[in-house]
């Protein structure tokens, strides 16, 4: 008999604990049309909406470093109405569950995103990016503010009815004080961590690398730093699913951050590296269940002993 991979986040059931993150995955196109069916996937995090279309920061824009990637992208996106006609469509067609990354520049803008997918077919819910920090003008003002956090996260409550995720930024200095504040103002559950503001530096030019200068670190140097937050904030809301994101690059990553207290996980610089992984790790979790007679995946979440 196969083990149960089925997991709930809040009111939402995935087939699954491994889902795709914001921005390293576009809107699925790519990877459903030549590496692996995105239906297979717990859940999908599209690329950032805004209202507006937006073009992004200058080239260069992405840099590795050692043992992780740097990006200022400046959430590129096609805006609003072009995700409705032409995206969403196919996240539909294709099975996903989508859960749509949204941010603005003022609260109306956040309260308007949601306000126009809520009643759409083909969306499981909403992740609130308050906290990306590569944006010169943008939300990165939200998720280092507890107050303003907490009031974007009430007034996207009061406009929607889907599901809200809220995803936190490691760039403020308490995370289960911004995690109590967006679940106080009625976030659903909660992803972290986001990238850490850092930067690359070109010695024999004496200039940064990025045109933006600054850029979000990602990939499995961040990870130890994911997997703290995740504890922490575990242990001190442990009512409150978490969906665990931070250089997840193999089954064993993505077993410690259920252990940690995830109940999912968000597969992002990876994505790059090996198109194929997401799905790869459903089946090795599989494995990985199996091999260790464990009946069901639930069984991990926040199962790290004393």
């Amino acid at each position: 008999m196969k083990p149960n991979l089925k997991v709930k986040i809040g009111r939402l059931e995935l087939k699954n604990p491994i889902a795709v993150a914001s921005g390293t995955f576009g809107y699925g196109e790519e990877f459903n049309d030549n590496f692996y069916k995105i239906s297979e996937l717990g859940a999908l995090f599209t690329k950032g909406i805004s209202l507006k279309p937006r073009h992004g920061n200058s080239t260069p824009r992405v840099v590795e470093t050692a043992s992780g990637m740097l990006n200022a992208i400046g959430l590129q996106n096609v805006g609003l109405e072009v995700f409705i006609n032409e995206k969403l469509p196919y996240l539909r067609k294709a099975g996903a569950t989508a859960i749509v990354n949204i941010f603005g520049e003022k609260i109306e803008d956040y309260v308007e995103l949601a306000r126009s997918l809520d009643k759409l077919e083909g969306i499981s819910g909403f992740e609130l990016n308050i906290s990306c920090p590569n944006v010169k003008a943008g939300g990165v003002h939200f998720g280092t503010d507890p107050k303003l956090a907490a009031k974007v996260t009430k007034e996207v409550k009061k406009a929607a009815k889907k599901h809200l995720m809220v995803k936190l930024s490691p760039n403020y200095h308490d995370m289960v004080g911004m995690a109590k504040s967006v679940v106080d103002a009625g976030a659903d559950s909660l992803s972290l961590i986001n990238t850490i503001t850092g930067m690359a530096i070109d010695a024999e030019n004496r200039s940064p690398v990025l045109a933006n200068i600054t850029g979000g670190l990602s990939g499995p140097a961040i990870k130890p730093v994911a997997l703290r937050m995740v504890w922490q904030v575990s242990k001190a809301l442990p009512k409150v699913p978490i969906v665990g994101i931070g250089g997840i690059m193999n089954i064993t990553d993505v077993v410690e951050f259920l252990l940690a207290g995830a109940s999912a996980v968000q597969v992002g610089t990876a994505n790059f590296v090996r198109p194929s992984i997401a799905s790869d790790l459903v089946m090795e979790l599989e494995g990985y269940l199996s091999s260790h007679n464990i009946k069901d995946v639930n069984e991990l979440v926040a199962g790290l002993k004393s």
